[in-house]
Parts: C-alpha cells; sequence; structure tokens
C-alpha cells in the first residue's frame, strides 16, 4: 500500500476501467479469467433475467471489495477490476437489450408517470438491482476525484442508452424531460411579482417583452457546473412559462479572473476543476443539460397535463411553448457556451470575440454539437472545429455562420434590444418551431442521445480525459500569470 492520504486512496476506476473498451455497447471487452461466472443467458422472463443479473453483479461487487481501493491497486488487479466491471456491464447490455421497454414500463407504472432521469435512475436501482449504481455507491463515488472512482456513471450510460435507443421509451423519456422541472412553478410566481429572480448562478430579469438570463458562475469564467445547469434550467422554464415574456435573451455576466476582471464572458464551457474533482454529475449534468435546458431552448416546454396553458401565444402544433432565444457574446463562448448558440435564434458578439469546441483536448464529446454544428457550418468546417480545435474568431468569414452581428462592445445592448423587437412577432414562435421540426426531428435527436449517453459516460472516465483533467488542475494555479496560455483556459 502507498503511503497516500485517505482521500487520495478514495475508490476509482481502475486504471484501465476503459483501457481496450470501445464506446457502445457491442464494443465492451469480453471478460476472459479472472472474474466471475458468466451470466446466464436471457430468458426473456424480466422477473428471472433480473434476478439473475442481481445475483451477477452482487458476486462481482463482492470480488470487487477484495480488491484495493484504485489507486492502490497494482496493473494485476487494475485488470481484473476491469474484467469484473465489464463482465457486468456486458451482462446488463444484454438484459436491456431484451427488457429496456418492460423496465421503462415498471418505472414509470406503465408510463402513466414522468419522472426524470435522476428518478428513473434511482428507481431503476431500487426496482433493479445490479442495474445501476445505487444511492450508496453514488454516495461513496462523490467522495472521490473522477480518477480515483470506480466508473459507475458508466453504468448510467449503458441504461440510459438503452432507454433512448427505444422509439416508445426513449421519445416518452425525452418528452418527460420537457416538463417544467421541480421547483419552477414557485419560481415563476417569483419573477411574476418582482420581474426579478435571483439564483446562485443565474439572474433573471423582465425588461419589455424580453427576459433576459444571465450566467453568473464569475470565479470561473461562467463555466458550466451542476449548481449552473440546475439553475439555467429553472431560468428557462420560468421564461417560457410566463406570458407576458415573448424573447429570452442569454448573455454571460462580468468575471473575477484576473485576465477578464471586471469583463462579461459568456461562457468558458465544462468547468474541468469541477471534472477532475469528480463534482461533474453524469445525470444532472453530461445527460441532463441535453434532455433539459438546452433542449427546452430548442423544442419548449410541455406543460404538465391538464396544466392552464396561458393565453397560446407562443405554442408549437404539438403543444410545446415554445419562444425565440437571443444570445450575446462577450469575449468568447468556448466548449458548452458554443454549443447554446446552435439552438439560438439570434446570436450578437463582441468584435474581438471567439467561438471554440475544444472537443480533442478536453477528450469529450462536445454535448450536441456533433449533430447541430454541422447544418451550419458544412462537414469540412465542422470537423475542424470539433476534430482540430479551430477557433472562429469574430473577424473571419467563417464566423458569418455562427453569427449573425459583429458588433462593438459598446453596442452589444443596443443590438440585443433590436434582436428583441425584431423577434418578438407573434408569427416568430410558430415558425422557429417549425424550423427544429425540420432541421432535428425528434427521432434524429433519439437516436443520437441513445449512442451519445454511452459514449460520454465512458470518455469521462477514460485515460486521456483523466490525464489532461490532471494537467489543467495542476497548472490552475499559474494559469492566470502564465504567458500564452489561451483566454479563459485557467477556469477550465
Amino acid at each position: 500500500m502507498s503511503g497516500r492520504t485517505e482521500e487520495e486512496r478514495g475508490h476509482g476506476p481502475d486504471a484501465g476501467a476503459t483501457r481496450g473498451s470501445g464506446s457502445g455497447p457491442g464494443d465492451a471487452p469480453t471478460p476472459a479469467g479472472h472474474g466471475t461466472t458468466p451470466a446466464a443467458p436471457p430468458t426473456g422472463d424480466l422477473a428471472i433475467d433480473a434476478e439473475a443479473l442481481a445475483r451477477h453483479a452482487a458476486e462481482a461487487e463482492r470480488l470487487l471489495a477484495r480488491l484495493p481501493t484504485v489507486p492502490d491497486r497494482t496493473e494485476a488487479e487494475a485488470r481484473r477490476a476491469t474484467v469484473l466491471h465489464e463482465g457486468c456491464r456486458a451482462a446488463r447490455q444484454t438484459f436491456l437489450d431484451r427488457h429496456a421497454d418492460a423496465v421503462y414500463d415498471a418505472l414509470t407504472a406503465g408510463r402513466t408517470r414522468r419522472p426524470r432521469i435522476a428518478e428513473l435512475a434511482a428507481g431503476a436501482a431500487t426496482r433493479f438491482p445490479g442495474l445501476v449504481p445505487d444511492a450508496a455507491q453514488l454516495a461513496e463515488e462523490r467522495t472521490r476525484v473522477q480518477a480515483h472512482k470506480e466508473g459507475r456513471e458508466i453504468d448510467q450510460g449503458i441504461f440510459f442508452g438503452a432507454l433512448l435507443r427505444s422509439p416508445s421509451a426513449g421519445t416518452h423519456l425525452i418528452e418527460s424531460m420537457l416538463r417544467p422541472a421541480p421547483g419552477s412553478a414557485a419560481r415563476l410566481a417569483e419573477f411574476r411579482a418582482n420581474d426579478r429572480l435571483e439564483l446562485d448562478a443565474v439572474l433573471l430579469e423582465r425588461r419589455g417583452e424580453a427576459a433576459h438570463v444571465t450566467f453568473r458562475n464569475a470565479h470561473c469564467l461562467n463555466a458550466e457546473d451542476d449548481r449552473l445547469i440546475a439553475d439555467l434550467e429553472t431560468a428557462v422554464d420560468v421564461v417560457l412559462l410566463d406570458d407576458r415574456v415573448r424573447v429570452g435573451v442569454l448573455r454571460g455576466g462580468t468575471v473575477d479572473h484576473p485576465r477578464h476582471a471586471g469583463r462579461r464572458v459568456f461562457s468558458a464551457g465544462i468547468n474541468l476543476k469541477e471534472l477532475r474533482a469528480g463534482s461533474i454529475s453524469f445525470v444532472d449534468f453530461l445527460l441532463g443539460r441535453e434532455l433539459g435546458y438546452v433542449n427546452k431552448l430548442a423544442r419548449g416546454l410541455l406543460g404538465a397535463d391538464g396544466e392552464d396553458r396561458g393565453t397560446g401565444r407562443g405554442h408549437d402544433p404539438d403543444g410545446a411553448v415554445t419562444k425565440p432565444w437571443v444570445g450575446v457574446v462577450d469575449s468568447f463562448a468556448i466548449g458548452g457556451g458554443m454549443q447554446l448558440l446552435l439552438v439560438l435564434d439570434h446570436v450578437i458578439a463582441e468584435e474581438g470575440a471567439f467561438l471554440s469546441l475544444p472537443a480533442a483536448d478536453e477528450g469529450i464529446v462536445p454535448g450536441l454539437g456533433n449533430l447541430r454544428l454541422t447544418r451550419l457550418t458544412g462537414a469540412r468546417l465542422a470537423r475542424q472545429i470539433i476534430l482540430s480545435g479551430r477557433r472562429i474568431r469574430t473577424d473571419e468569414p467563417a464566423a458569418e455562420l455562427l453569427v449573425d452581428e459583429v458588433v462593438p462592445a459598446e453596442g452589444l445592448d443596443e443590438a440585443a434590444e433590436r434582436a428583441v423587437r425584431d423577434l418578438a412577432g407573434p408569427a416568430v414562435a410558430a415558425n422557429r418551431a417549425m424550423l427544429t421540426l425540420a432541421e432535428e426531428p425528434v427521432e434524429l435527436l433519439r437516436g443520437y442521445l441513445a449512442r451519445f449517453a454511452v459514449v460520454q459516460a465512458r470518455r469521462t472516465y477514460s485515460p486521456d480525459v483523466l490525464d489532461k483533467a490532471e494537467r489543467h488542475w495542476a497548472r490552475s494555479g499559474r494559469a492566470a500569470t502564465a504567458p500564452g496560455l489561451p483566454a479563459g483556459e485557467a477556469a477550465r
């Protein structure tokens, strides 16, 4: 055993949790030796197959518990942990290939209930032991840095990937996540009373027919973390529910970083410090972000059954409340910040600002950027941005494919007001809903998300991502003053 502290010796993904493994259901290595007895082939009976999976997973957990914690494992022990994990993952995938619809029906009372994905995952852990990590396992994982976890969120990715692959269950799940988040109705009442709503990381203000959503993660260049994701979904819900509002405006607030202190910044993307610390949740952030507030920006909000839908302004043909959105980019929009621009209706950028999706550098998938970017830029430029890390500056011709207006910093407020006036017309919401229907049918979204859930879960525990997160963290203390580092990198 090493002389590391207890924190450093936390449970974590074995050093090879994804070594040699692929990204999809059929890509995981077949366990050979050193593992549990292979899971019994499915019988087709849900109860029998669920019990067999539970026994298989319990035996794997018993053997894993005999191994040292992740940072203290030898190479041989890490390989053994990999075999145990991947054997269980193969069994889970086989079970879900046969029973995904039945599992979803059981968790939603025959689709008469619409639980959000966190509730679905929790229900699956209780109803089908061994299928996804339970509350105790997740609580243990949360005490560890990312590199010291067992990688149990990969099992959540397999679970949601299977549900989303089902045309019926996946569509139902997507629609459920377009409902107002818990607590949004209460926040709506507060906003209507004050025309202002202050959340931990977001400020929402009504100015005439516009609602201005301002990111306030000032300490990290408005990078996204679990808290900001939750606050943004609440804010987007309130904007869509308030029938006094016709247009939403997204903008980054002023930040504290020494290089940009006192300046507005749109977003530095995912907070890599939080990722390294193990504080970026797969369910609440990596998947919940795409199914939650980002999809609501694109598709609007589905009200609860029987809910009064107000005046009817801004409803699409399927009953969703949809409104146009304006983005105002100060300084830069990196990663998740740039992803947001792909679902907005009018983007205004400051002269000298830049956009980037540094997927190759971070090692993870840039959300739905791979799905949405190509239709704006074409395939060749999209590959340059995503695969090669090309930045698009506002003075480049290519910026015209992503930005509607480029104005001096002092003209951003006026440009935003003008955009709000242009988009406040009564026919705009209906037409933007039809554009979304044509550009991104739900079936296309569902198929992408099914693959994304598995790939992203595995990528966040892959050795290259863990190594890059460590290196970002190690240099973050000197990044603010180090010459030559890209803007925004210190907080990421």
